[in-house]
């Protein structure tokens, strides 16, 4: 619970805020690819590389804030998080070339992947009571920023890369001036981060069992946003549709999913409904894959965003449930396996599909058998829950 001097009414403004940035830089690079393909002449090898290179920092951002944001508090962590999205994004228009997009993705993906640590540890605070719940109705917020970042680009700014950069830029140094100025919970002794309680943290199986939990999911969420646009523009879908299709399909799914499954958290088991999930999502995004039709393909997609929309805020309210100390350090390891998760499966994807876009449709087999082992996981993680937390 929040200290009584810290206002629950303004800590979920800037939780909103900022898991709104995040939502909209997800999808950033599927968003920009198709365009910055074009400019640089990039394979789908190099794709694979950028996305790589975002994981990367995604991965050293997260395995390494935990720690900071137990021992200086959540407010250091977000601050720092939105100052170097910003650093990021206001110089990408201007890239000169293959090399500068590499190095400005790695600096995305730092802030990216500090933003999301700490923003959800700071969901996690809101409603301790009601953490699950609480995370997917927030994070209904990445969901939306997911959808108005190809919706924008495809249909307001009618693809102008300049203006999409600029504009999320924008959000982020306005979220950032919001967070210099709003009171947050200190770090707690309790939950804060010490060296010889690692080994008890480290020693859970449920922290391995969750990390390949997340690891699995990671590799099929943000594979679609990586790498959708381009496997529908390969089946023949125009540009500008396979951009709604990702918006109004897989974002709406995920933003109207949150909503959904929030009030259901309330009664049933987190591990019940990530099982629930993992079984629907092998089916949908193996469904998504099958068809070139625009709206029978939009369809598969929304469908894997309303099955995925619960997945990633309830496992980190289990993480939550399960290490009562050293909270933000476990959910840093949890997301970096993630994050590895990305890193993993955009090389895979990437060198399957080669310098042909035709053959990502067998590369993004990936998800749906990623999918089938997060149920095998889930099923092997239930019994370990049910004991008492750390």
């Amino acid at each position: 619970m929040p200290p009584t001097s810290v206002s629950r009414g303004r800590l979920i403004p800037a939780a909103i805020l900022a898991i709104l940035v995040y939502g909209m830089v997800a999808p950033m690079i599927g968003t920009l690819l198709p365009q910055l393909s074009t400019r640089f002449s990039l394979t789908p090898e190099q794709n694979g590389h950028i996305a790589l290179a975002y994981a990367v920092g995604l991965i050293i951002a997260s395995v390494s804030v935990g720690p900071l944001i137990d021992n200086k508090g959540k407010k250091t962590g977000l601050l720092m998080s939105l100052i170097l999205i910003a650093a990021a994004l206001f110089p990408m228009p201007g890239s000169t070339g293959y090399g500068m997009l590499l190095a400005l993705n790695l600096l995305l993906g730092l802030g990216g992947g500090i933003l999301v640590t700490a923003a959800n540890a700071l969901v996690s605070d809101v409603s301790e009571e009601r953490r699950a719940s609480t995370l997917n109705l927030l994070n209904l917020f990445f969901g939306l920023g997911g959808m108005l970042t190809p919706l924008i680009g495809a249909n307001v700014l009618s693809g102008n890369t300049i203006a999409l950069c600029y504009l999320v830029a924008g959000l982020t140094a306005v979220t950032l001036l919001l967070h210099a100025v709003t009171p947050m919970p200190p770090p707690s002794g309790e939950r804060g981060f010490k060296l010889d309680e690692a080994p008890a943290l480290l020693g859970r199986a449920p922290l391995y069992l969750l990390s390949l939990f997340m690891f699995l999911y990671v590799t099929c969420e943000v594979g679609v946003w990586n790498w959708l646009p381009r496997h529908l523009i390969a089946q023949g879908i125009p540009e500008t549709r396979a951009l709604n299709i990702l918006s109004l399909g897989f974002a709406l799914g995920l933003l109207l999913g949150r909503v959904a499954v929030s009030p259901i958290l309330i009664k049933v088991r987190a591990a019940t409904v990530t099982l629930a999930a993992s079984v629907l999502m092998a089916v949908t995004t193996y469904g998504m894959l099958q068809s070139s039709d625009p709206t029978t393909a939009g369809v598969w997609v929304f469908l894997a965003g309303v099955a995925m929309a619960p997945v990633f805020p309830t496992t980190l309210a289990m993480v939550g449930d399960t290490f009562r100390r050293m909270t933000a350090t476990a959910m840093g390891l949890v997301i970096t396996c993630g994050w590895i998760g990305l890193a993993v499966s955009s090389r895979i994807i990437g060198a399957i599909a080669g310098d042909d876009p035709a053959r990502l449709k067998t590369a993004l087999l990936v998800l749906p058998i990623a999918s089938v082992i997060m149920v095998v996981v889930n099923l092997a993680l239930r019994p370990m829950l049910r004991k008492p937390a750390l």
